[in-house]
């Protein structure tokens, strides 16, 4: 429980709220837009733990069964909540909406058939595809992130929703891979 993997995955789920508290809707002046910069910052430090945790857990030795568990659960918590709170602060507005929407019911979709799948003890490994769609979502909601601190640098939000509507096509095409393999699996 106390390697270091496993204390950098429970520090991304303890510091979603913070994240959450930095993006929440305020009167739109200069503190706001600090609220704005310093969630860049932590989401950014939230995705270097991500990535420092696996490769820290496997270089070690030290991949744990909570680890695993815990690894994918705190990527879904922190990409839920941002982009409810980057709805919520309407910096995703429209039919931008509808490609949050497709990243939203994917997530909880594999959730729901990657558990399935377990009991059936079948395991789905992450295709590469599938890390191009993650590294696009990662991409795409710290731009908007960022484009809330920097409104008059409209181009960095334009690179967050075309990296979006990028990330909610990848959604559905690796959601699709995953569901096509449940499916065999279920009418076996």
């Amino acid at each position: 429980m106390l390697w270091l993997p496993n204390i950098l995955t429970l520090s991304r789920i303890l510091a979603v709220p913070l994240l959450v508290g930095l993006l929440w809707p305020a009167e739109q002046g200069h503190e706001w837009r600090i609220g704005y910069i310093a969630a860049f910052g932590l989401y950014c430090l939230m995705g270097i733990t991500d990535y420092f945790d696996g490769y820290l857990a496997r270089a070690q030795g030290t991949v744990s069964k909570l680890g695993v568990f815990l690894d994918p659960i705190a990527d879904k918590i922190m990409v839920g909540a941002v982009i409810l709170m980057l709805c919520a602060t309407r910096d995703i507005t429209g039919p931008h909406i509808i490609a949050a929407l497709v990243i939203l019911l994917r997530e909880i979709a594999v959730s729901g058939l990657r558990e399935f799948l377990a009991q059936l003890r079948v395991s789905v490994p992450v295709s590469q595809l599938a890390k191009w769609k993650t590294a696009c979502q990662l991409i795409a909601l710290g731009a908007l992130i960022l484009a809330g601190g920097l409104p008059d640098w409209p181009f960095v939000k334009m690179t967050g929703l075309v990296t979006l509507w990028g990330a909610a096509v990848l959604t559905l095409i690796t959601g699709w891979d995953y569901l096509r393999v449940g499916l065999k699996h279920m009418t076996e």
